[in-house]
């Protein structure tokens, strides 16, 4: 049987490139460049994300351009000194170039808890469970993406047990936070998804269309 891997794992951002590109690597003599992307809220805050995307597609992009793109939401282990560290990036498939700031910020998920969920509350009382998805693509790879959930969403996931399988709407979010190292306090960026919907999936459930997910999408946010 023939598998979709891409519906597993779909994202789409419009914002504006505040990065000039870097390269990042070759395959098969295509050359793949690293920038940000930032992309605002409805509250006027931004998150910066991470993307990738390859020469053919993104050349002569600058700082300042406004586009629109679709991709998926990676990860991959990147080897310092003695210890791996996952890396996230939003690896882009298309690009459009816009004239006017506009921004969007969505994603689907489909895949499997595999850690425990984290649940806490914080000092204001606000519940939140972290989670950890596996999500499959295609040649036997798979992307490690860390989760977020709030309120009601939290309440759901807590219970739920490694291995449950999971269809997950939300945004991808940055967040900077403070680490402690031998010698100072260092500023350090965290990405995640912030989950808008979730629901457990059966197995052999059938996979949504781009359509059926964009009307989800709107009628799970108009009801938030």
């Amino acid at each position: 049987m023939n598998i979709n891997y891409d519906n597993n794992n779909m994202v789409e951002l419009s914002g504006k490139i505040v990065e000039p590109l870097k390269f990042s690597h070759s395959v098969l003599g295509e050359g793949f460049f690293e920038s940000k992307l930032e992309v605002k809220r409805l509250s006027n805050e931004c998150d910066i994300l991470p993307i990738t995307i390859s020469e053919r597609i993104g050349g002569g992009l600058k700082v300042g351009d406004y586009v629109s793109l679709k991709g998926q939401f990676r990860s991959y282990n990147k080897q310092e000194t003695e210890k791996s560290r996952l890396i996230l990036t939003v690896f882009v498939r298309e690009l459009n170039r816009q004239n006017l700031a506009q921004f969007e910020n969505i994603i689907k998920l489909v895949g499997y808890i595999c850690k425990e969920p984290v649940y806490r509350t914080t000092p204001f009382g606000r519940e939140i469970a972290d989670i950890l998805l596996a999500v499959n693509r295609a040649y036997n790879k798979s992307d490690y993406l860390p989760c977020i959930a709030w309120g009601r969403n939290a309440r759901f996931v807590k219970d739920l047990k490694v291995g449950d399988k999971l269809e997950i709407y939300g945004r991808v979010q940055s967040r900077n936070y403070q680490k402690k190292t031998e010698d100072d306090i260092v500023t350090k960026t965290a990405y995640e998804i912030s989950i808008s919907s979730v629901l457990t999936v059966a197995e052999d459930a059938p996979l949504q269309t781009e359509a059926e997910i964009a009307k989800k999408y709107v009628s799970d946010n108009l009801a938030i």
